[in-house]
């Protein structure tokens, strides 16, 4: 999808119907999909939210995040080793 521009109708109670293309492109087109609505300069932006389970909130913390991305670097930089058990991984770390 492009930066096309769409006019849509605010409703009487504030309600807004987001375009049928812009949910299918987005995956706002299941029953109870949810956006964060966020007044900037000016401008409402709509952006698509997604719930994350509480068992799996740790994950999205910004540490947590943060170590993900220091992972990311390690592994694009060739800083990790592969074992293909726990002797060989064992002796990885021995060396």
């Amino acid at each position: 999808m492009g930066k096309e521009k769409t006019f849509v109708t605010v409703q009487s109670r504030g309600v807004v119907a987001i375009p049928p293309a812009i949910r299918r492109h987005l995956g706002l087109d299941q029953a109870g999909a949810q956006v964060e609505v966020i007044e900037r300069d000016g401008e409402i932006v709509l952006r698509p939210h997604f719930a994350v389970p509480m068992d799996q909130a740790w994950f999205w913390s910004e540490r947590w995040q943060q170590l993900e991305r220091e992972a990311d670097e390690a592994i694009a930089s060739g800083h990790v080793a592969d074992a293909d058990g726990i002797d060989e991984l064992l002796g990885e770390l021995d060396s």
